[in-house]
């Protein structure tokens, strides 16, 4: 047994080393697998024979690149593909300006001068769905599918799954905004979260950028060995297993969700939280629902950088836009914008 620490390229979130370790451990020849995305790096134990570091390596980074992600021996200067704002900047651009004239129409009111409406929550879940938080959803109701199928049921286990995610999201979202009151937060505790959900949701869109590799360091994220011991739910083969995985996917370490569990806590609502939480639950679904019974895989999105800056961008613009809200409704700022 040896072990190995090997260099990534192409981490963005917390989710990140949550897919990469789950990945690696389910190799035969690996016994381990920790992966960080502070310092970009993942110890790798296991028998690997007489291969080198390089052939360790290459092996590894054959299983981990369809989401996006390569290994190597040395640590890598950071690359940043600029040419990729070429098409993200005017695709993020035109997003945005169709949520402010829908916004300026009255048609949606995603923001307000102070909260997230489960509107925006339901956007926020939309653009969760296709990062790398939801590639490990995706990833393991795949697997925890591939194995219900070698049995034959195909259809069930799915339904289950989204069945426990959807209901787990209501249920501990509703359960979250309650704690909230008992907290009784004020009007201060709310300013607090409230402006530390936009922070997240800065850092995370940052992140997604991948243009600044020291932005990673400040990545909220929850206790490592929550994901781990999700991910080893896949291959329990129990009737009761994926709708147990669908609800385990609450406390995955994912940004997005993180922001949006933070601000079921400031509404001191057990109705309000789990709606917020059941919005944004939504809206993943459609790409995961496509994920799990069309076994779409998930690779075509993880390697687009063009991808990953647009979202970054939007995500930013979110960011920024709960920030300022968060000043107008202590009184700090005025208001900047009519809509």
């Amino acid at each position: 047994m040896k072990t190995y620490t090997l260099h990534v390229t192409g981490m963005h979130c917390s989710a990140c080393p949550v897919l990469i370790e789950s990945e690696l451990t389910d190799l035969l020849e690996v016994s381990r697998a920790k992966a960080s995305l502070k310092y970009n790096h993942v110890e790798v134990t296991g028998d690997f024979g007489d291969k080198t570091l390089e052939h360790v390596a290459r092996d590894l980074t054959e299983v981990v690149k369809k989401h996006g992600y390569t290994l190597f021996p040395e640590r890598q200067r950071h690359p940043v593909k600029w040419q990729d704002f070429i098409l993200a900047i005017p695709i993020a651009a035109a997003f945005i300006a169709m949520f402010i004239i829908l916004q300026k129409l009255g048609i949606v009111n995603l923001v307000t001068t102070s909260n997230v409406t489960y509107g925006t929550a339901f956007v926020i879940g939309i653009i969760a769905s296709v990062s790398t938080c939801m590639a490990v959803v995706g990833g393991l109701v795949l697997s925890m599918s591939a194995n219900f199928a070698k049995g034959g049921d195909k259809i069930r286990p799915q339904v289950f799954f989204h069945a426990g995610r959807l209901v787990s999201f209501f249920v501990l979202g509703g359960v979250i905004g309650a704690l909230g009151s008992v907290f009784a937060l004020g009007t201060t505790g709310t300013f607090v979260l409230g402006f530390l959900v936009a922070i997240i949701l800065l850092v995370l869109g940052i992140n997604l950028l991948d243009v600044f590799p020291w932005a990673k360091k400040f990545q909220v994220t929850l206790p490592g060995f929550l994901g781990r011991h999700v991910s080893e739910l896949k291959n329990v083969n129990h009737t009761l297993t994926p709708l147990l995985l669908g609800a385990a996917t609450f406390i995955l370490p994912c940004g997005f969700t993180q922001s949006m569990q933070i601000y079921a806590l400031t509404t001191g609502s057990f109705w309000t939280g789990a709606l917020t939480m059941s919005a944004f639950a939504l809206g993943t679904l459609p790409v995961l629902a496509l994920i799990s019974f069309s076994a779409l895989g998930i690779r075509t999105y993880a390697r687009s950088g063009v991808f990953f800056k647009t979202a970054g961008l939007v995500v930013i613009f979110f960011g920024l836009f709960n920030l300022i809200n968060s000043l107008v409704a202590a009184g700090v700022i005025a208001p900047l914008f009519s809509f």
